[in-house]
């Protein structure tokens, strides 16, 4: 029986959980510092299992030895950024909290697939991958299948079409410098680049490299998490059911498009060992140019990182 630890209890940590129980992925451990709060929102997930007709297990906990034998770990646990506060100041603080997470579940789940999405996400997967020391194919960051999704749906509400008829692929860091690529994404393996003008096109990449602050905005307290849990969740699924999707993740590039020793977003092949391999998709020299300046961006964040750890 597959298992999966979720540490970090918040929204998006309890849509995980939710939506691997309910698709009959996993069982499902959610641990959280907080005292009552992962026992809480598990109770309540088991008492709608009647309902959606599953009998998974959902058990909340404080202590890093019911985590035990998971085979995947999703380290969701982390602030958000602050009024006030810095971003080495965010930096500092959730780097704490991921080295601490990563330690624990290592000692008790040594076998596991990590999967980070706390943030700033392409740093805290080279943070996980650098602490646990595990084959980099093992330490996952899950952000590209959400920011494709986002394009996905902007995409299909911009020529009024099913999103299901619709793929779309987004590279690089998980941030203002993703570069969304339009000839790779189509409707029913048409190129969006015929479908609707330049202007609209561009438009709707630079929505999507905004999409996260867009929900911010809206909400006014809080940030997405219905679609970053369902992302995750894609790729739980595909790594247990061993299904080599074809999807973008932050992995650790070793020479794939001129790029080494960073995490950051590439096409990837995942399945039950994790990273299976990183596709090379043949880009122009514009998006080329693109996810080296993302992934410059993403390594002077480690180099912060690094120094700001030291300095402890």
């Amino acid at each position: 029986m597959s298992k999966v630890t979720v540490v970090g209890s918040g929204n998006v940590g309890a849509t995980v959980a939710q939506y691997v129980a309910e698709k009959d992925v996993a069982d499902v451990v959610l641990i959280d510092i907080i005292d009552g709060m992962p026992q809480g929102k598990s109770l309540d997930l088991m008492e709608a299992a009647p309902v959606h007709g599953h009998d998974r297990k959902i058990f909340g906990t404080n202590n890093y030895a019911d985590t035990k034998g998971s085979d995947v770990v999703v380290i969701t646990a982390g602030i958000a950024r602050k009024p006030g506060m810095s971003r080495d100041d965010l930096l500092k603080t959730n780097a704490g909290i991921v080295q601490g997470v990563a330690r624990e579940a290592l000692k008790n789940s040594p076998d596991a697939i990590f999967i980070v999405v706390t943030n700033p996400l392409d740093v805290m997967t080279y943070l996980t991958w650098q602490t646990t020391k595990l084959p980099a194919e093992r330490v996952i960051g899950m952000a590209g299948v959400l920011d494709s999704a986002r394009f996905q749906t902007f995409i299909g509400m911009e020529l009024n079409m099913s999103v299901q008829d619709v793929r779309a692929m987004v590279l690089g860091g998980h941030g203002d410098l993703m570069v969304p690529v339009p000839r790779y994404s189509t409707v029913n393996g048409i190129p969006i680049t015929e479908l609707m003008p330049k202007d609209r096109v561009e438009a709707l990449c630079k929505r999507t490299r905004e999409g996260g602050a867009e929900i911010v905005s809206l909400l006014k307290s809080g940030s997405a998490f219905y679609a970053p849990g369902t992302s995750v969740v894609q790729m739980v699924e595909a790594i247990l059911k061993d299904q080599n999707r074809l999807l973008p993740c932050a992995v650790l590039a070793n020479g794939q498009y001129g790029l080494k020793d960073v995490y950051v977003g590439l096409p990837t092949v995942i399945g039950r060992s994790g990273v299976k391999r990183i596709v090379e998709l043949k880009l122009d020299k514009e998006d080329q140019d693109a996810l080296k300046k993302s992934a410059d961006s993403i390594r002077e964040q480690i180099d912060a990182m690094n120094n700001l750890l030291v300095a402890v």
